[in-house]
């Protein structure tokens, strides 16, 4: 009644669960969205939250040997991790455009013989660094959940690494999975596998094609910060993945309705060193509605003019404050391309 005519187009704009439910969206309810953008999609959700209870286990509390200070991921791991792979994409800027060529190498921060301080790792806590970085296997060898991305490790050490139960997953596996009396430090894969199998109310979201959506001439933008400190940005690579393999196309086929943008230098959706405001919401500093800057703005072009996005320009603000005027500016590339 407000605008006396009926809508003609209908567009969602979500992250994290909310990115879960716009795939889950385009999945099984194909027509009733014509543009998504989907952020750090919390996808293949029980296998999430089993990932996220694995860190209590792996960390233990802050008196266990495995266990490392906050100051130390800030400071020792992190200028480790910007030491080895910071400048592979041609700039020293602290920043890692493509956690996934960061391959940590510990043994240069490894205590030698008795001398232990803060400036190095004990054998137990480098274990620790080690397993954060890789991907979560099952007894049986089955492949759960990717590792976290080297780069990510300021935001994290208040997220995952605190020794202390994720809220998130104690929650799950309490109060969905098991019952109030679940021990969160008894977790291991094999309760993985119970979640994965239960599968409440079919949540899992992981389709292996959207060719529904695609046919119904939907299109989707997913994009995921690159230092995400609450769900590794891998798995949105893994997501792509599977989408090539499971409806056997080629990038470039994908591109077709579905592109997604990885931003380096940002956290779980907002936040971080990169220009990370993309008019994503979320609380973050708004930009100019325009499809170069701005991803709502850009699904909305390629819905209605078919002019589909091949990079996202992200704004970075000085101290994050809009009126502080800008700080820099990064173009964000097309997955599988990769910015320099």
């Amino acid at each position: 009644a407000f605008y006396s005519r009926n809508h003609t187009r209908s567009y969602f704009l979500g992250a994290s669960l909310g990115g879960r439910q716009g795939i889950n969206a385009a999945d099984k309810f194909p027509s009733d969205y014509d543009g998504i953008v989907a952020g750090a999609p919390g996808l293949d959700f029980n296998n999430l939250m089993s990932w996220l209870a694995s860190f209590y286990p792996l960390t233990g509390p802050p008196e266990a040997p495995t266990f490392i200070p906050r100051n130390m991921w800030t400071t020792l791991i992190h200028n480790a991790v910007l030491t080895q792979c910071d400048t592979r994409d041609g700039a020293l800027d602290g920043i890692i455009e493509d956690p996934s060529r960061c391959r940590l190498n510990v043994e240069p921060l490894l205590c030698r013989q008795a001398n232990v301080t803060a400036n190095c790792l004990t054998l137990d806590q480098a274990r620790t660094v080690s397993k954060i970085y890789r991907p979560l296997y099952g007894s049986d060898g089955k492949y759960i959940f990717p590792g976290m991305q080297p780069g990510s490790e300021v935001l994290a050490r208040d997220t995952l690494y605190t020794g202390a139960p994720s809220p998130f997953a104690s929650d799950w596996f309490k109060y969905v999975v098991y019952n109030p009396d679940w021990d969160p430090a008894t977790f291991t894969t094999r309760d993985a596998a119970v979640a994965e199998a239960l599968n409440p109310a079919d949540i899992r979201t992981w389709p292996s094609s959207l060719a529904s959506f695609r046919d119904k001439g939907g299109k989707l933008i997913t994009y995921h910060g690159l230092q995400d400190e609450q769900l590794t940005s891998l798995n949105t690579e893994r997501f792509y993945q599977h989408l090539e393999q499971g409806m056997n196309a080629t990038s470039t086929e994908l591109d077709a309705f579905f592109r997604f943008f990885r931003v380096p230098g940002m956290g779980h959706v907002r936040t971080g060193p990169g220009a990370f405001a993309i008019g994503q919401g979320s609380k973050t500093p708004e930009v100019e509605y325009d499809a170069m800057h701005n991803v709502l703005a850009a699904v909305v072009q390629w819905v209605e003019n078919g002019t589909a996005p091949e990079s996202i320009v992200g704004t970075k603000f000085k101290g994050d404050v809009v009126e502080n005027g800008v700080a820099f500016q990064h173009r964000h590339c097309k997955y599988p391309a990769k910015s320099t």
